[in-house]
């Protein structure tokens, strides 16, 4: 019984795209986990104050941000003691006299070594452990992101830009997806305040998925009542990101940067704090402690969620809770940051508080080429 549950379960991700084409509640997941760690210890609250090379990824407005000399960001995290891998890198160049910047982000999420149980058990129902085999699980984006400063005074300044991404998912040898989609981005800052928004997946993204079996494979999965899948398209509703941030400046050399999101679905009912079939509304709050704009010091809370309170089985009294993160960062010279983050990737039911680096380097230019 434990083995034949062992192989159905070793193709239910298979079976996540059907024969027909729909938009899907958590499709494409792996490009809403986030981004550096300076945004994992905010929990997420980045629309409005983003001014790095992660703006490809959470709004492609900021990436005016980045002046002079190109920045590269990295950053690495884990899932379940090192079983999913997730990886992120981005580059953000600016050109036009720092009126416009080019972006290019990369993001990999993937499990690697699953069992494959589809030839463990032998036609007289014996059981070969020596027939498991491996295969992974693997998502990937790329991202081209393109910023315009269209507006700037000495007290305000005004930002676009536009993302086109492209998506290649592939499980094993057995289904591979390739999609594309387009995100807008808009940012307006003053000199203590910024407000932005992201409209995510603004064309429905899809995912275009093909399959591949052997004979002997799809004999497997039709004795064990399984759904051979064909060729489908998978589709990504469109999500908008709106937020502000504000810099309290308590002295010279010490500020708090504290910032809202607010992120709104649209594919289907949610369990967040505005739930409905038409629209929902999770919101991000965060904020950064800047000390000499050396020491970095951060904190957050995001998913809220109502769920029954502990031991509360006669009541069924329901409270709401939410997921924490926090964070520290160093500046080393003049170009160099670390960043570190603990936060909960998982959901609260289930905790998994992971450890996520980043490194940023801006790539100075030699003083004799910058003065021609």
């Amino acid at each position: 019984m434990i083995t034949r549950l062992t192989l159905i379960l070793s193709v239910t991700l298979l079976m996540c795209v059907r024969a027909s084409t729909q938009i899907r509640i958590y499709s494409n997941e792996f490009l809403n986990i986030g981004a550096g760690s300076r945004a994992f210890g905010m929990g997420g609250a980045q629309v409005a104050s983003v001014s790095d090379a992660t703006a490809g990824y959470w709004n492609p407005a900021g990436l005016t941000a980045v002046k002079n000399d190109p920045s590269l960001s990295l950053m690495h995290a884990e899932y379940f003691a090192g079983i999913g891998k997730y990886d992120f890198g981005a580059l953000a160049i600016p050109v036009a006299n720092n009126k416009r910047t080019i972006g290019l982000s990369f993001l990999r999420f993937a499990v690697d070594d699953i069992p494959n149980t589809l030839y463990l058990i032998e036609p007289d129902g014996s059981v070969n452990y020596a027939n498991l085999r491996s295969f992974s699980s693997a998502d990937y984006a790329v991202i081209l992101s393109v910023a315009q400063k269209i507006k700037e005074t000495e007290n305000k300044s005004i930002s676009v830009g536009v993302n086109a991404k492209v998506i290649h998912r592939k499980v094993g040898s057995f289904a591979t997806a390739w999609g594309f989609g387009l995100d807008v981005g808009f940012q307006m800052k003053g000199k203590n305040w910024s407000v932005g928004a992201a409209a995510r997946d603004i064309t429905t993204t899809f995912n275009a998925w093909s399959f591949t079996f052997t004979e002997r494979e799809k004999e497997v999965l039709f004795l064990t009542n399984n759904e051979i899948p064909v060729k489908s398209t998978e589709l990504t509703a469109p999500r908008l990101v709106i937020g502000g941030a504000y810099d309290f400046r308590f002295r010279k050399n010490l500020s708090l940067k504290a910032e809202v999101n607010l992120d709104l679905t649209f594919d289907g009912q949610r369990n967040t704090v505005i739930s409905s079939d038409v629209i929902n509304a999770d919101p991000r709050i965060g904020a950064e402690l800047n000390i000499k704009n050396v020491f970095f010091l951060r904190g957050g809370i995001f998913n809220f969620q109502k769920t029954l309170a502990d031991g509360d089985t006669l009541n069924q009294k329901k409270v709401w809770i939410y997921q924490p993160g926090a964070g520290a960062g160093f500046k080393l010279g003049n170009s160099f940051y670390v960043d570190y983050a603990f936060t909960n990737l998982a959901n609260q039911s289930n905790p998994l508080y992971t450890h996520i680096v980043s490194l940023r380097l801006d790539l100075m230019k030699p003083k004799n080429q910058k003065k021609k």
